[in-house]
């Protein structure tokens, strides 16, 4: 027999549920997304970090990086911080959807880059990062991840692991160059069509 009690949630959080369920399009009984969301935080609390989305199926896609909902931006200037948040696909900052360019270009009085101005701290970061730097790390980990997939397999030396005997293969020789000149090589040259620089510009 199933018993349940009465828990007090904010109505914020409340509400914020109910339109996450509404987004998702998964059940839209509260009672039983709720005790979904319990028993996997249960199950495993360190699957996903606070205010991450647990499926990935959430977050904004900035070029080659990808800011999973929760995601955090902010912004130096002229002496104060400036912050935004991932919310659903979006960058939110001051109840508006921006881009990351359109955050950066807020706040200042001059021309500047996204990638160079905004730190990123996604969920689970102990830090903010610059969004340079991330999107470097992405590059060198894509680039070493390639250069793995196209490394050879070793190939295993049964002879070294006993199972065969060893076969003494001799070193392949250089094959020698054919040094016999053909007939006409010690003739003068002789040009019939060639002309110095000097004689044409004259």
């Amino acid at each position: 027999m199933n018993t349940t009690m009465t828990v007090q949630v904010p109505t914020d959080t409340l509400l914020k549920l109910i339109e996450k369920l509404r987004r998702c399009g998964g059940s839209q009984d509260i009672s039983e997304a709720m005790t979904l969301a319990v028993g996997r935080w249960l199950a495993d609390p360190a699957a996903f970090a606070p205010g991450a989305d647990p499926a990935g199926l959430h977050g904004y896609q900035w070029k080659s990086l990808f800011l999973p909902e929760g995601t955090v931006l902010k912004s130096w200037s002229y002496g104060e911080n400036n912050y935004a948040c991932v919310e659903g696909d979006q960058i939110i900052h001051n109840g508006r959807a921006v881009s990351p360019n359109q955050f950066a270009q807020s706040f200042a009085r001059s021309t500047r880059s996204a990638w160079h101005d905004l730190y990123v701290r996604r969920p689970g970061d102990k830090t903010f990062k610059l969004a340079n730097r991330l999107r470097a790390e992405l590059a060198a980990a894509e680039k070493s991840a390639a250069a793995e997939t196209q490394r050879p397999a070793p190939i295993k030396d049964a002879a070294a692991q006993g199972d065969v005997p060893p076969v003494l293969v001799p070193p392949v020789a250089a094959v020698p160059r054919n040094t016999d000149r053909e007939p006409g090589w010690d003739l003068p040259e002789r040009r019939k069509f060639r002309y110095r620089l000097e004689d044409v510009a004259y």
